[in-house]
């Protein structure tokens, strides 16, 4: 099986077994949603959730690019504290392909752009929500939409295809990831004073009474949060998907849209 000149071996191999979806199926997808996805991955460094012999066993996750890997992948030398990774830019359709044959279910992307890494472009938050708590989640979405309208930012919405809920929106390049983060943690800390019964930032899940967490860790130097329309590690095969705030109401779930109905959605939503 060939898709975007890469052999995709192995296709029959099941990955989300409560489904029967293989990794034809999941390479077949990503083939699909490439021009949709693309722009999202565009200069991001990647961390990679593979799963090579499916999500019923334990995946792994994959910061520096393999020696193996082929020469046409485009990469980025990222400093740590230990040294420096050679991480995985996906720019285009092949590699995406490529990635996935590897076994990457999710993709993982960072707040900033390779030429320069250290200024995230997009801040970001993360409703996290308990056990059967979706309409809280619902809920907590649009305060915090709300808060940062009157703050003249512009808040996108996306499910996680998970759980939980992520706002998002762009910033002018300029401040570092350590400003971004103090501003965000602000944000949370307001949001939570407006709606104390219903939001909290404590990190501890046994100290959060039921309420929703409102993440704002990820907006720091090395942090990823999940990319738009890419596939989710769980038996429902979950996408990350893009929504209007008019969708919001009827939205039965983070995970409502999957594999096998996010193309009907992108049908409607572009007539």
């Amino acid at each position: 099986m060939e898709i975007a000149q890469v052999e995709i071996t192995h296709p029959d191999k099941v990955i989300f077994p409560k489904k029967n979806i293989t990794k034809g199926d999941m390479a077949e997808y990503y083939d699909k949603i490439a021009d949709q996805m693309l722009p999202y991955l565009k200069d991001r460094p990647l961390t990679l959730h593979r799963f090579p012999n499916g999500i019923g066993e334990a995946g792994f996750y994959q910061k520096n690019i393999s020696d193996y890997f082929p020469d046409y992948i485009k990469t980025v030398e990222i400093e740590t504290e230990d040294g420096t990774n050679t991480q995985i830019i996906c720019n285009d359709k092949r590699t995406l392909l490529y990635l996935v044959n590897q076994g990457t279910v999710e993709f993982h992307i960072w707040l900033s752009r390779k030429d320069k890494i250290r200024e995230p472009d997009k801040v970001i938050f993360d409703l996290d929500p308990p056990e059967n708590a979706f309409e809280k989640v619902k809920e907590a979405a649009k305060v915090v939409r709300n808060y940062l309208r009157k703050q003249k930012k512009d808040p996108q919405l996306m499910t996680t295809g998970q759980s939980g809920l992520h706002l998002y929106y762009s910033i002018r390049r300029g401040k570092d990831f350590d400003e971004i983060k103090k501003e965000a943690r602000k944000v949370a800390e307001e949001v939570t004073r407006l709606r104390p019964d219903l939001l909290t930032t404590k990190i501890r899940k046994d100290q959060r009474e039921g309420k929703i967490f409102v993440d704002y860790l990820r907006n720091a130097y090395a942090q990823t949060a999940v990319c738009p329309y890419s596939l989710r590690a769980n038996q429902e095969a979950g996408v990350a998907t893009p929504l209007e705030w008019e969708e919001l109401s009827k939205l039965e779930s983070a995970s409502f849209y999957t594999l096998e109905n996010i193309f009907k959605r992108l049908g409607q939503i572009q007539k």
